[in-house]
């Protein structure tokens, strides 16, 4: 291995800058995270070990490689007294997981209770670590957060009224945060295990040259159809998404090739931005494999993993559905071709030479859905089925130098969400102790009253606002402690109540002002940030309606009779597809003026809520827009607004 290709990787979550390391420090490096990678296929797929220790040795790995390969500021990357301070937080490291190990017996009886002098600097190490390492790697906010609820553990008794407590010494509350209430609670568990592991497939799967072959195959089944590339950007970054799970990743590894050819067929920069940005960010909801959340939700729910993936199915088809559409009515307004026969990949040669790569999906898909397996087992699976697969073709071919390389990108990639599942664990820790979460559910009843959406609407803004600093992951488990509860209280089911806001820490993604997706995305197709995510936002409208839908019809969450099932999923793909036509302006293949528009649009709200008044509401506003479309001519001033609509769109 060259000594910049560990530098050169991509690490997507992060403030923006790495170290370029060198000599012993790559050998280092790749030593230790190989040895992270191989440690958790060991203990995970054979040699069982305990959750504490199992816990502490990833946290403890994950941050000596963020100390290892992030700069202290963005402007050290060589400076010899940064290299000082990460290397005595190194030893720091070492000391502190090591004392947690070999004193584990005890600790379980004296955290939070009578904790030692040295168990209080332990927890002090530990804290200032993953504040540290969260920092680095995804920036202020989110250990600016934890502060300040670590500050309230504190001095809550000062705050009056209901989100007040009695108040608790440090030494409790250190020792606390120190234990599987807190940092090494559900998120870092999670982390731990499944998460790490379909990080490290999605590794596997790219070096192999997955990522390359979900590309071709895109374009080669629908880079000729009308705006044929921006569907193939659809369908592979859903294919790609599905295995990496990060919006950004998604957006750097498709968006290369998929923007430039979205560009050269006509589509304006902006928009070719918008499409990879709201694609890419679909892949974290696109099953099998979901975001990193989605495995955190089901143990929080306390459910399989498997019934997550069997509840974001059908909104995933919607999500994509209406994407598809919109893409295609955009390249009928602006008479938009598919590329040359010349120009597409030939999709039998393609799946002869690469279809292989197709199998270790397969495999996981089945290993989860019909043996029944845990997502532990069924990712080993995975990533030994990638492995054998690979000599199918030498081109493919596994070698030892990509094994290692494998490996070390598997623990890199994992970096971001290790610091920022500690720090949410941080957080939950603090609403543990304090009792702080049941307080925030009753003040946003309060504030919402008895009116469900209201509060649907307020856990919407916090979701998004929160995401829009911070990864999905921390974003999702910080709002599902504080608000999820509030909206079971309201009635809502659980995963329901979860799965809505899992959605829109997903959708932050791309929600301006801060909206990392498009950002990235805005960068590969030369246009400006803001623009590309607030066409991101047209272009996925539907997808800040569909929570709202899990909630008043759970039946497209799979929950209910199959005839409600069935009927939900009809009448909401019948209302995303009008929506679609609403929002562009394009009707039975013509412009539609604003009165057409508006009738599209309030019949797909219609639609898109389950219930027999509004479907038969909805569908007689799509025949009076039909009626309208065909049959009369919009007045002057109808054609002026329609024309104004059309430029500011333009």
């Amino acid at each position: 291995m060259s000594e910049n290709k560990i530098a050169d990787l991509e690490i997507q979550e992060n403030s923006g800058s790495k170290k370029v390391l060198g000599g012993i420090q790559l050998k280092l490096f790749t030593l230790v995270a190989v040895f992270m990678s191989v440690f958790h296929l060991y203990v995970l797929g054979f040699y069982p070990i305990t959750p504490w220790i199992l816990y502490t040795v990833h946290l403890g790995l994950g941050a000596i490689l963020v100390l290892m390969i992030y700069p202290m500021r963005k402007s050290a990357h060589k400076s010899s007294l940064t290299t000082i301070i990460d290397y005595i937080l190194i030893l720091l490291v070492l000391f502190a997981g090591s004392y947690l190990i070999i004193e584990m017996d005890e600790l379980v009886y004296r955290i939070g209770v009578a904790p030692t002098p040295l168990d209080l600097v332990v927890s002090i190490i530990l804290i200032v670590t993953v504040l540290e390492i969260t920092r680095r790697t995804t920036g202020l906010i989110l250990p600016i957060l934890a502060l300040i609820f670590i500050l309230y553990a504190h001095y809550g008794k000062y705050i009056p009224g209901d989100l007040g407590h009695r108040g608790y010494d440090w030494d409790r509350i250190l020792s606390y945060l120190n234990s599987m209430d807190a940092i090494f609670s559900v998120p870092i568990g999670a982390s731990a295990t499944f998460v790490f592991l379909f990080i490290l497939f999605g590794s596997f799967l790219g070096m192999t040259g997955g990522s390359k072959f979900f590309i071709d195959f895109a374009i080669g089944v629908t880079g000729g159809k009308r705006g044929g590339p921006a569907k193939a950007a659809v369908v592979s970054s859903a294919l790609f998404g599905s295995v990496s799970g990060n919006s950004v990743a998604n957006v750097v590894s498709t968006g290369v090739f998929t923007i430039p050819l979205m560009k050269k067929i006509g589509y304006p920069s902006r928009y070719a931005g918008a499409v990879e940005a709201v694609a890419s960010t679909g892949g974290q909801i696109m099953p099998p494999i979901l975001g990193s959340a989605a495995f955190i939700m089901a143990q929080l729910l306390g459910t399989s993993y498997i019934n997550i993936v069997y509840a974001s199915i059908v909104p995933a088809l919607l999500y994509f559905f209406t994407v598809i559409i919109m893409i295609d009515l955009q390249a009928a307004k602006l008479g938009l071709k598919g590329l040359p026969k010349n120009e597409l990949p030939n999709i039998k040669n393609v799946l002869i030479k690469e279809g292989h790569l197709f199998i270790p999906l397969l495999v996981l898909i089945f290993t989860m859905t019909v043996l029944n397996t845990s997502p532990i087992r069924a990712a080993i699976w995975a990533i030994a089925s990638t492995i054998i697969v690979s000599f199918v073709k030498k081109h493919t071919r596994m070698t030892f130098s990509k094994l290692i390389r494998c490996l070390v990108d598997g623990a890199q990639s994992a970096l971001g969400m290790i610091a920022a599942c500690a720090t949410a664990g941080l957080v939950i820790g603090v609403l543990n102790l304090t009792g702080a979460g049941l307080k925030f559910a009753s003040l946003i009843l309060s504030l919402a009253g008895d009116n469900l959406a209201m509060a649907l609407v307020m856990t919407m803004c916090a979701t998004i606002i929160l995401g829009m600093g911070l990864p999905t992951t921390a974003a999702y488990l910080i709002t599902a402690a504080v608000v999820a509860p509030a909206l079971i209280q309201m009635g809502v089911s659980p995963l329901a109540a979860h799965m809505f806001v899992f959605y829109f820490a997903c959708l932050s993604a791309f929600t301006p002002p801060v909206a990392l997706a498009a950002f990235a995305a805005a960068g590969i197709a030369d246009a400006k940030p803001m623009q590309v995510a607030l066409t991101s936002m047209k272009i996925g409208i539907v997808a800040f309606i569909i929570p709202f839908v899990f909630v008043y019809g759970p039946a497209i969450l799979l929950q209910g009779t199959p005839t409600q099932i069935i009927v939900s999923t009809l009448t909401a793909l019948i209302g995303a597809f009008v929506l679609a036509c609403g929002v562009e302006g394009w009707f039975i293949g013509k412009r539609a003026n604003v009165i057409v528009r508006i009738f599209l649009i309030s019949a797909a709200l219609t639609l898109i809520i389950p219930g027999i008044i509004t479907d038969a509401i909805g569908l007689g506003l799509i025949v009076g827009g039909v009626l309208i479309q065909l049959f009369f001519k919009p007045r002057n001033l109808e054609q002026k607004v329609s024309k104004n609509i059309n430029e500011i769109e333009g």
